[in-house]
């Protein structure tokens, strides 16, 4: 290891430059000659039929090229077959243009394709349709009791279903000292990322296609357009090297790329599709989810019965799901649990995963039902926390490769003040104003994915790591880059991290909180194995200085082989590629998940959040003052990048439970507020003083590099700390998010 070692360090974003000045680009930037530009048509019914389409007066318009719909569309091989890309859940997948039925308002019926994109919009607005209306339903309320379980799938790898029950809730939650029920509820929230979702096709001829696009996997998507279009995997690349934020919403293909890489292929021309923000509403949403909660403890505090009932929201051909109730055993031990979950369909999108999916809508209701039963024994809501804290995973007697919890509790109550607390509602104030005080616990898993390294020492001795993987803004280029240069003993100027293109060797969609992991992990071996190499050819070269060491006689430092007993010892990769006929040595390496050895533990990550809210005594408007993340998450990587991952958590946390909901029209059956001036996020105002705090937590067990990811830990445990804050300020317990601040007048 170079005692340069940049992991670690707090390292600025290699790419911040081009991100700042412009220079990068995205998918709607890229320069294509004689490009076409495309516009969807969204459905104006919620379900039924299309009975006519007339696009005459559209077709009239000058620059207009072509109308697609699914009277005209080109047969395509996946309309006969039930194809299914990396993540998508059981069910029928979502076909555009498949035939005349509309699903849900908004679907896309047609695209318009045209010179420019201004007529591409205008002409779009002459195309007309007339539809057969049937009766609908997109309302969760009223179909609670439709809740079924859902149907099993690849995606239940990921998102396993309840575990059988245990002991026997009824009797225990009756026959308990102390016990509480609540229903909680959160609406439906819409991914809004920077960048709109957009598809460029260069076609290429020959049935080739260079695609860029807005997405999370560039090999998901190679995989998709491949299988849908009948088209050879070589002969397809997506590149996406710098994408403004997804969060989820990237992990499935969306359909402007399957409209504009048709319209590619049938005109044979280059297409352009961007979404404007009215359409990125229709798909791309956190569901909508009823919990009701039953906990119950002894007169000491200790859990003795757990139910939790969940019923979320999913389409009429898919059945998305998540892992909602699972956390609660997972979390907190107790003899007696009952957990349930349930999806309701609905003439609605698929939801999509959106940060954190399921685990900050089921810690909102978990740490909302554990603040109550602080309240009800009084006794300090941390204090109950501490008193069920468990060191093995109560919902499998598991050992937990690494859990320092605990140390995230204390560190993040003292640099919080939470002594400070004055435990009474309504009794802490600033001013004209009511503050309060709240806690929460996160929990989130820590996977890993297999993920495939091609790593090259090239003539001038210098280090090229190519693999698939995206970064969605996460700064997976920057870390990975220092993870690769330390595992080669280089500076960081002499590492090349090539990226975001489906050419490039396997990587899953970047997804999960599982990159840090996975590519890291796969980055490691590869340079292992690319040392040994190095290590072989080094000791063939005539008079080598290196010709009986072994591995461990030797250190790999600033482009060199050198002998650790004897420093002046020494052959630099240069030379290596020299007597290998100038030819760059090279290895491929697959890093993959230790499933056999992990099989007896529990893989997460922890977090503790500490809020400060003020409430103002008359108007009852709400603002997150200050907060405190503590993270357990392994090894941090980059604290610079972490920390950012966080303080962006964080701050979708404050959205969550203040903010963000995306309002049903039920009788129309349509979002109504599908802009950035109706729907609410979090502006500079609203983002206080933020602090962060990674626990010391070494982990041997859990991969090569000891990560764990912080993509969505810093978000889970946020709302519920609000919530419990705001209770805490005002007396009044609410358990629908957002909070609204008129139900507290």
């Amino acid at each position: 290891m170079s005692d340069q070692s940049s992991v670690g360090k707090p390292v600025s974003r290699l790419e911040g430059r081009l991100k700042v000045t412009g220079a990068a680009k995205y998918a709607a930037e890229y320069d294509a000659p004689n490009l076409l530009y495309g516009y969807v048509i969204n459905s104006t019914i919620t379900k039924g039929k299309i009975t006519s389409i007339d696009t005459s007066a559209a077709t009239a318009v000058e620059g207009v090229v072509a109308v697609f719909s699914h009277e005209n569309r080109p047969e395509l091989p996946w309309l006969d077959i039930k194809y299914a890309d990396m993540d998508a859940p059981p069910g029928t997948v979502f076909k555009p243009l498949y035939d005349n039925e509309i699903k849900y308002n908004g679907q896309p019926i047609a695209l318009l394709v045209a010179n420019d994109f201004e007529t591409a919009r205008y002409a779009s607005t002459l195309v007309r349709f007339e539809y057969e209306e049937e009766f609908f339903e997109t309302c969760l309320d009223n179909n609670l009791e439709k809740g079924r379980d859902a149907k099993k799938g690849i995606a239940t790898l990921l998102k396993p279903p309840p575990p059988a029950p245990t002991g026997n809730f009824e009797k225990a939650f009756e026959n308990s000292a102390v016990k509480h029920t609540a229903e909680y509820l959160h609406s439906t929230e819409h991914h809004n990322p920077m960048e709109l979702f957009a598809t460029t096709t260069v076609y290429e001829g020959n049935g080739k296609l260079t695609i860029f696009d807005k997405t999370q996997g560039t090999i998901n998507n190679q995989l998709y357009v491949a299988n849908a279009f009948g088209l050879s995997y070589k002969n397809v690349r997506v590149i996406a090297p710098f994408v403004g934020g997804t969060f989820g919403s990237g992990l499935r293909p969306q359909h402007q790329l399957f409209l504009c890489v048709m319209a590619a292929l049938e005109l044979k021309r280059n297409v352009r599709v961007t979404l404007d923000r009215k359409q990125m509403f229709t798909f791309g949403h956190r569901p909508q989810t009823y919990q009701k909660l039953r906990f119950s403890t002894d007169e000491n505090g200790s859990i003795t019965a757990m139910n939790h009932l969940a019923i979320g929201e999913t389409s009429q051909f898919e059945d998305y799901a998540e892992s909602v109730v699972t956390w609660s055993h997972k979390l907190y031990p107790a003899a007696n649990t009952l957990l349930e979950y349930k999806l309701a369909p609905l003439d609605l999108p698929s939801p999509l995963d959106m940060r954190a999916p399921g685990g900050c809508t089921a810690m909102h209701a978990i740490e909302c039902m554990m603040d109550e039963l602080s309240y009800k024994l009084k006794m300090d809501p941390l204090e109950l926390r501490l008193r069920n804290y468990s060191e093995i995973d109560p919902s499998t007697g598991k050992s937990f490769t690494s859990k320092e919890l605990k140390q995230c509790y204390l560190k993040a109550a003292e640099r919080f003040g939470w002594k400070d607390r004055n435990p009474e509602p309504g009794s802490m104030t600033r001013g004209n104003k009511l503050v309060g005080y709240g806690m929460a616990t996160g929990i989130w898993d820590a996977y890993q994915f297999p993920s495939r390294i091609e790593a090259i020492i090239t003539k001038e001795g210098k280090l090229i790591i190519n693999n698939a993987v995206t970064d969605i803004g996460t700064g997976t280029f920057t870390v990975m880059t220092q993870v690769a240069a330390d595992a080669l003993g280089l500076p960081l100027e002499d590492v090349t991290f090539n990226y975001g293109d489906s050419q490039k060797p396997f990587s899953m969609f970047q997804g999960g909180s599982a990159i840090a992991a996975s590519t890291a992990s796969a980055i490691i071996i590869a340079a292992r194995a690319l040392k040994k190499k190095l290590l072989k050819k080094a000791k063939a070269i005539s008079n080598s200085p290196l010709k009986a060491a072994a591995e461990d006689d030797v250190m790999f430092k600033n482009g060199t082989i050198r002998l650790k007993k004897d420093p002046m010892s020494v052959v630099s990769f240069q030379e290596i590629v020299a007597s290998n006929n100038g030819r760059p040595v090279r290895t491929v390496n697959m890093g993959m998940p230790h499933a056999f050895k992990l099989r007896k533990y529990t893989k997460a990550t922890h977090s503790a959040a500490f809020v400060e809210v003020e409430v103002d005594k008359e108007l009852k408007t709400i603002a997150v003052t200050r907060a405190v993340s503590a993270v357990a998450a392994g090894k941090i990587l980059n604290p610079k990048t972490a920390r950012s991952q966080i303080t962006g958590s964080m701050v979708w946390g404050i959205s969550k439970a203040l903010h963000e909901e995306t309002i049903l029209d039920e009788k129309l059956g349509k979002y109504i507020n599908t802009n950035l001036a109706e729907y609410h996020i979090p502006v500079h105002a609203d983002v206080n003083e933020l602090d962060v705090i990674f626990a010391d937590e070494p982990d041997e067990l859990i991969n090569e590099a000891g990560v764990k990811g912080v993509g969505e830990i810093g978000l889970v445990a946020m709302p519920a700390a609000i919530a419990n804050a705001i209770f805490h300020a005002t007396g009044k317990r609410i358990n629908k998010l957002p909070v609204h601040f008129d139900e507290l007048l």
